[in-house]
């Protein structure tokens, strides 16, 4: 039997991201975006694994996953850390994965954020997304926004979270937390809850499915501020997303909501640094103008991108600009910034030029931060 204590003390030793415990291995970390086999504990049995689950799964996620065999919670170690936990079935056994969640708020800087982003938290209503991957750090990221409103805004801030990640402690706002299935039993019904309880801000943790997306295009119509995440990599592939969860008779409906409620859109992936000490966000951010908006209306997000890509003056970049710009920082390698690149061989040129010699003009990205292990 694994000491329990003592792997999650290497983990944070060793600054990984991931816990992956499987029977008939012994654990393994995610640490820079590459897996850790950790040889030095005993490969685990089945038995193994229903110690460690019961150790650490509330009751009520121990009911439902042998309900509905998987169960995800917030778990937390000592007064060091917290994780978010999964726990499913695989091959018959039990297996865990436990993601390390960031101890500490980060500074725009860190995050890789431009200061011209600051306007757009003191709207008084409409949705921010942050998009990306799996593990891209959007959690991070919206942590980051709702501390800078906390710190500098008057505010009820209410969220919907699966599970509740960061611990807000109350500054110029005063927070509501509530977590799905234990304060509220969906992200839907959380946020239509929510906005009878006076609130100014939203985080509504992701917005998953139809009813979800409603209600919250529904509070950032009635006056809120909404923050929330998706799974897409692109603000022309959010729009699309959204737009192609409704039915057709409904599409042209909320592409107009959406065109009116849409503030930002931040796009981001991690990479691996180049000097190994950590990974850091390349992020596309696309802020909502009138000429966005139109474009949305008019059934045109494959323009979007075009238009990302004439608004820097606006706090714009595309995810190929912030590539580029981290790679000419020395952040990231050559083929870190391909393997994410979507004109690939346009960056491949831009960053030959950057290898020959200074890219003139080539000053997009200078918000990405000097260094950052997000």
């Amino acid at each position: 039997m694994i000491d329990m204590a003592n792997l999650i003390k290497d983990a944070l030793e060793m600054e990984a991201s991931d816990i992956h415990l499987l029977h008939g291995h012994p654990p393994t970390l995610r640490r820079h975006g590459r897996l850790v086999f950790m040889d030095n504990y005993t490969t685990l049995t089945p038995e193994d694994m229903v110690i460690l689950m019961r150790a650490m799964t509330p009751e009520r996620c121990q009911m439902e996953l042998e309900e509905v065999q998987t169960a995800d919670f917030a778990f937390s170690f000592e007064d060091k850390c917290r994780f978010r936990v999964a726990v499913c079935y695989q091959r018959g056994a039990l297996a865990i994965n436990m993601r390390v969640l960031p101890y500490k708020f980060y500074s725009f800087e860190e995050i890789g954020i431009p200061q011209s982003l600051i306007e757009l938290l003191e709207a008084p209503k409409g949705i921010i997304l942050v998009t990306g991957p799996t593990g891209s750090g959007k959690t991070t990221t919206l942590a980051t926004l709702i501390q800078w409103i906390n710190a500098n805004r008057e505010c009820h801030i209410v969220t919907i979270e699966d599970p509740i990640e960061f611990y807000y402690e109350p500054n110029k706002s005063i927070f509501t937390q509530r977590e799905v299935r234990v304060d509220v039993p969906s992200f839907a019904e959380g946020t239509i809850r929510a906005m009878r309880m006076d609130p100014d801000v939203m985080l509504v943790g992701e917005m998953r499915d139809l009813a979800t997306i409603s209600a919250a295009v529904t509070a950032a119509e009635t006056g809120h501020l909404v923050f929330s995440t998706l799974h897409t990599t692109g603000a022309d592939r959010t729009v699309e997303r959204i737009v192609g969860i409704f039915p057709m008779e409904q599409q042209d409906q909320i592409r107009i909501q959406l065109s009116g409620t849409l503030v930002a859109v931040l796009s981001q992936v991690l990479l691996p640094r180049k000097d190994g000490k950590g990974r850091i966000a390349a992020m596309e951010i696309m802020v909502a103008t009138n000429a966005i908006r139109h474009l949305i209306r008019d059934r045109k997000e494959h323009s979007i991108l075009s238009t990302i890509q004439t608004g820097h003056a606006l706090g714009m970049q595309t995810m190929d600009d912030s590539l580029v710009a981290l790679f000419r920082r020395g952040m990231i390698a050559k083929e870190e910034a391909l393997r994410y690149a979507q004109a690939k061989t346009e960056v491949s040129q831009r960053i030959g030029q950057v290898e020959s010699g200074p890219l003139p003009g080539d000053d997009v990205g200078a918000n990405q931060p000097a260094s950052s292990n997000v």
